[in-house]
């Protein structure tokens, strides 16, 4: 069994490298945009599921981006103009943001957003961005853009 532990650690140590890299690749996905700090959210925000605390810091910094894509949950029955109207509903008098709460318990809303997140590290455009969510999620409702 000697003979075998130096191969088992080797092993391992390649697991552990190779969840690095792909640990950091994952990283670099969020790092083309900008994101506010978590501690800017909301509490409730703060209380979710990373995925969706992820997606609020990306939209809450990225309005460029998330005004140009549909979202296809339905929520424009509820006045949504746009991906990211499921994240903000306006700013304040003084700047701040005021957060809807929506995204917190719409994984339509989320999902869009981590696909947006992911093709922005991946370098797409906008315009093909757009494209590939009306594709992916069309069969779910009808978009709240034109």
């Amino acid at each position: 069994m000697s003979a075998q532990r130096p191969l088992l650690l080797a092993a391992l140590a390649l697991a552990l490298v190779a969840s690095a890299v792909s640990g950091c690749a994952g990283g670099q996905a969020h790092a083309t945009e900008s994101s506010l700090p978590i501690s800017m959210m909301p509490a409730e925000v703060q209380d979710a599921a990373v995925v969706v605390q992820q997606a609020y810091q990306y939209a809450a910094a990225n309005a460029g981006i998330l005004t140009q894509i549909p979202c296809y949950c339905g929520c424009g029955a509820v006045g949504h103009t746009s991906n990211y109207a499921c994240y903000v509903a306006g700013s304040d008098a003084d700047g701040g943001l005021r957060y809807d709460l929506h995204a917190l318990g719409c994984s339509i809303c989320v999902d869009i957003t981590q696909d947006v997140m992911r093709m922005r590290a991946q370098e797409k455009d906008v315009g093909a961005i757009r494209a590939a969510i009306d594709a992916t999620y069309a069969r779910y409702g009808p978009s709240n853009m034109p």
